[in-house]
């Protein structure tokens, strides 16, 4: 049975996500949030292992999040689909995926620590997509909480206009509840939930300071507040509420609120705020490109956005946000990009890793589909007759790899396949062969990145992985060559022979650069004395030689090789034969010159806090790195290096110890320079 949605029906949908940094508290938020609109029966705990969102074994086992996870829960009237996202560093890329798919976000912050590095990252995100935000001060019971000096961090880190609608009661052990600003109103937590209590009389002269201070700040901003303001010298609960609110839409200011999730306290004010101030998928501008555009409307043309994908026991998960039409079970849809066609076989709202199979999705919606096969995250999934592409995902660039293969050579067919569904459920994960050391190559955002997703195939897969470093791509030159190398090659088993006669120069390619890449081959033979299908397989015998150099083995580039002499045998002569004395001659030769080991370079780009410059600049020193440029922008100093790649691993991990989490950096390919004699 069809259920007929009308565009006005999803006023009352959020879509929102809970971003922290990693151990801020935002899986207890979630959790807490599950157990108070009466999802859960029972509030569950990091430390048991029993949340409902970590629901992955090596969540539980880590106790961190991994993997973003959406649930569902309604309060007064209102359905909330609530991403958990990961706080640590090195799963970035799941937040990055789920903010662009929400339409909201809630901030949590330690009220000890105040803003921590990964909170910064993932706020910069969300300034990117437009996310409306509120923040929560989370701990407020621990010892040193203090929720004006985390406000203060919130303003100078990161730049919002924070107004503050709450007023602890109590401090640290001794926090016992809020007074809400806008209702001037105490909510005190006990045994049963919040009570509702007249303003505590200590506090009355700071409430209604706050109070006023609160309501000059809208006013500043809002210019039906500012009427109503000059007009009565202050502001009703209604229209205070309804600036909050615009405010909030337009990112002009943060609402903040605080609490202590882990205790039960500050949830409910938050959930009454996220349906007061955040956006529905009503609020949100339309997608689309140019006049190819759809807004929240579940008559229009079908436009979802894929921003998951999940390989399940059962089969392919892949996880959409539906921006406009409607999506019914057994419907055919168009991935936009390839113009392919999928069809859907079912539709399930998801709960963590519980999933119930629903008839139709409609705009606003966030559902897992089964069916599709090959849609990948970013892909725009559409009606046949109305094609649309939407923005995908900004996807990060890996900047750690690791060497992987397996224990028993007879599970290599399955590791590849393991490694290829990763990489299509993570596109920050990156697997590549080695075309030089043959070795396969697993890239990702950081170790704890890598280290997990090795696991999950020895987990989920039950093949047993090594992992080690990625040997380095070594290449060798000439410095000094040679010239007038003679060389000649006879052999006689009887029959035909093979004879050839070679004379040659060998040089550097480019003398004042000695990692030029390539090689360089020219004949100056007169005479006819090396015919030109023998002096072609002189050429082919000289690249034959350059696979492997004298000094360890490696390729050998940046030199010129010149065929200046030679002598045929009228019998014996042939390709194979002027090929062969190629090969074994240009060996000799290259013993006979003065050879350089070159090891490549990366270009560093490394992006940290002016107070971290010092030691991120000894640090890349001590690996040999070459400072090219350095630029100042507001707060932070963008240091471009030149380091081998040698020094390249474990750089990431490096880097966060050194500036506490808050540096970033991006590599890529220089070329090769002359490695230190050893």
């Amino acid at each position: 049975m069809r259920t007929t949605i009308s565009r006005q029906d999803l006023a009352v949908v959020r879509n929102l996500g809970i971003l922290a940094h990693v151990d801020a508290g935002k899986t207890t938020v979630t959790e807490r949030m599950l157990y108070l609109t009466g999802t859960t029966h029972k509030r569950g705990e990091v430390h048991d292992g029993t949340t409902v969102t970590d629901f992955d074994s090596q969540e539980r086992d880590r106790g961190i999040t991994i993997f973003a996870a959406a649930v569902s829960c309604r309060w007064n009237g209102h359905r909330l689909t609530v991403i958990d996202t990961p706080g640590h560093v090195d799963f970035s890329d799941e937040v990055e995926r789920s903010l662009r798919v929400l339409d909201g976000a809630v901030a949590v912050f330690d009220a000890v620590a105040g803003v921590e590095p990964q909170s910064e990252s993932v706020w910069r995100r969300a300034d990117r997509y437009g996310v409306p935000r509120i923040a929560f001060v989370n701990k407020m019971d621990r010892a040193g909480a203090d929720l004006d000096r985390a406000v203060e961090s919130i303003r100078q880190r990161l730049h919002p206009v924070p107004v503050v609608v709450q007023l602890p009661i109590g401090a640290e052990g001794d926090f016992t509840g809020v007074v809400d600003l806008v209702g001037m109103r105490a909510l005190v937590w006990g045994d049963d939930g919040p009570a509702e209590l007249p303003v505590p009389q200590n506090l009355a002269a700071t409430a209604a300071l706050r109070r006023r201070q609160l309501e000059e700040a809208v006013a500043e901003r809002h210019s039906a507040a500012f009427e109503e303001f000059c007009e009565r010298a202050e502001l009703s609960e209604e229209t205070l509420t309804g600036a909050l609110r615009d405010l909030t839409l337009t990112g002009e200011v943060v609402v903040v609120l605080c609490g202590a999730a882990y205790r039960d306290r500050g949830i409910e004010p938050l959930l009454d705020a996220v349906v007061a101030y955040l956006p529905s998928p009503l609020d949100r501008p339309a997608v689309g490109e140019g006049t190819d555009t759809r807004t929240a409307d579940p008559t229009e043309s079908l436009a979802a956005l894929v921003f998951k994908v999940h390989a399940t026991a059962t089969g392919r998960l892949t996880f959409v946000r539906l921006y406009s039409g409607a999506l019914r079970k057994g419907d055919t849809v168009v991935d936009a990009g390839p113009r392919r066609r999928e069809r859907v076989a079912r539709i399930l709202r998801v709960q963590a890793d519980r999933h119930e199979e629903v008839d139709q999705a409609v705009a606003g919606d966030i559902v897992a589909l089964v069916g599709p096969k090959q849609a990948r995250v970013g892909a725009t999934l559409c009606a046949p007759d109305a094609p649309v592409l939407l923005e995908p995902p900004t996807v990060a660039e890996p900047v750690v790899s690791v060497a992987v293969e397996p224990r028993v050579n007879a599970d290599s067919e399955r590791l590849s396949v393991a490694l290829a569904r990763l990489a299509d459920e993570d596109a920050s994960l990156v697997v590549r062969t080695d075309a030089e050391t043959g070795q396969t190559v697993l890239s990702g955002l950081g170790e704890l990145h890598l280290e997990v997703a090795v696991e999950k195939i020895r987990r989920e897969r039950g093949i047993e992985v090594t992992v080690g470093r990625p040997q380095v791509a070594y290449r060798e030159t000439v410095l000094r060559g040679v010239s007038g190398f003679v060389y000649r090659h006879a052999k006689q088993d009887g029959g035909s022979g093979q004879w050839a006669h070679i004379v040659f120069d060998v040089e550097p390619l480019n003398p004042a650069d000695p990692g030029a890449p390539g090689m360089e081959f020219g004949s100056t033979v007169v005479g006819g004395r090396v015919p030109a299908e023998f002096v072609r397989a002189v050429e082919a015998g000289c690249r034959d030689a350059l696979a492997t150099g004298p000094l360890g083995g490696h390729p050998v580039s940046g030199v010129r090789i010149t065929l200046t002499d030679g002598m045929t045998h009228t019998k014996d002569s042939s390709e194979l034969a002027f090929r062969t004395a190629a090969r074994l001659g240009v060996r000799d030769a290259l013993r006979a010159s003065a050879m350089q080991l070159l090891e490549p370079i990366a270009e560093l780009t490394v992006t940290v806090p002016d107070d971290y410059v010092g030691a991120v600049l000894g640090d890349l020193a001590a690996r040999r790195g070459r400072v090219r440029d350095s630029v100042s922008r507001t707060g932070v100093v963008v240091v471009t290096a030149a380091v081998p790649l040698a020094e390249v691993f474990g750089y990431a991990t490096r880097l966060r110890s050194r500036t506490q989490g808050r540096g970033a950096f991006t590599t890529r390919p220089l070329g090769y320079a002359a490695a230190p004699t050893r």
